[in-house]
């Protein structure tokens, strides 16, 4: 075989080689196990939230096998996963599908391709944001949060219809509204922040092992 026609075959080859799935395996939890999809649809018909999907789990590893880096980081598909597990139950090759799923999410919003208004990460992020400030959950900021998310007077009627909800809350001593001044926290917050840490540096240690 000729010089020549070994070079063509490589360069033949480089436009096959999927640089996109290479990224998914290193970045993304459990991403090394895309490539054994057999694209069987169980995936999909398991999924209660199955007909509101952009793009059913089968269909999203399809795309990164074939490259379609935008699309998939962008898509709010990811974001429509509730942890239910039938995917992974049923699975006939038994992949952690559900792992991947949130893996490729957080994944987008690392590199900040998530879709921005979509409702499943914005809880996400209010509520991520919320626990590590203290090491416990302060509902009522995570409640104006959410209330307020398109602006004043939006949250204002949000709270007008809930009201009696939050009265009974508040007499059942559920809510206290000045939390919204000085919320709980756990005991041993620096112990927490430690825990946050070592758990950044144990993930960048591993993104930088496999890349």
């Amino acid at each position: 075989m000729s010089e020549a026609h070994l070079a063509a075959t490589d360069t033949t080859g480089a436009r096959y080689r999927n640089n996109f799935l290479t990224e998914v395996e290193a970045h993304v939890e459990d991403g090394q196990w895309v490539k054994m999809c057999m694209q069987c649809g169980v995936c999909a018909g398991s999924c209660p939230l199955g007909p509101q999907w952009q793009h059913t789990p089968q269909k999203i590893f399809q795309m990164i096998r074939a490259g379609k880096r935008e699309e998939v980081l962008t898509s709010d598909s990811m974001w429509m996963c509730t942890s239910c597990y039938n995917c992974m139950a049923r699975c006939p090759r038994k992949l952690p599908i559900t792992h991947i799923m949130h893996g490729l999410a957080a994944y987008a919003h690392t590199l900040g391709l998530a879709p921005k208004k979509q409702p499943t990460r914005h809880f996400s992020v209010l509520f991520w944001n919320n626990c590590i400030k203290t090491g416990r959950l302060n509902e009522l900021k995570l409640t104006m949060g959410l209330y307020f998310r398109d602006g004043l007077f939006a949250g204002i009627k949000q709270g007008w219809v809930m009201r009696n909800i939050a009265m009974g809350l508040m007499l059942a001593k559920r809510l206290n509204p000045f939390e919204l001044f000085l919320g709980h926290g756990c005991k041993d917050q620096k112990g927490i922040a430690a825990i946050l840490k070592k758990a950044r540096e144990i993930e960048h240690q591993r993104r930088h092992a496999t890349s």
